[in-house]
């Protein structure tokens, strides 16, 4: 559910929807989501002193959280 909501969030917000991508993987007993975006939508996603990313996190977390999980956003280059 993590996933999707990322996914649809980072589409929602990019010119290259079609680029997005959203990787789970398991570390230490912890989902990390890993996004990947085109280069030249990564200002979109980090936003200006990464207040778009903090947000994105926050609400990646709160779902998270709703489903009994825990799950950490990374944006990947």
């Amino acid at each position: 559910m993590g996933a999707d909501i990322l996914t649809y969030i980072a589409k929602s917000l990019v010119d290259n929807p079609d680029e997005v991508k959203v990787t789970p993987v398991e570390e230490d007993g912890e989902l990390v989501l890993e996004l990947r975006v085109h280069p030249d939508d990564m200002g979109k996603v980090i936003g200006k002193r990464g207040r778009t990313a903090k947000a994105i996190r926050t609400m990646v977390k709160a779902a998270a959280t709703r489903e009994g999980t825990s799950a950490t956003v990374e944006i990947v280059e």
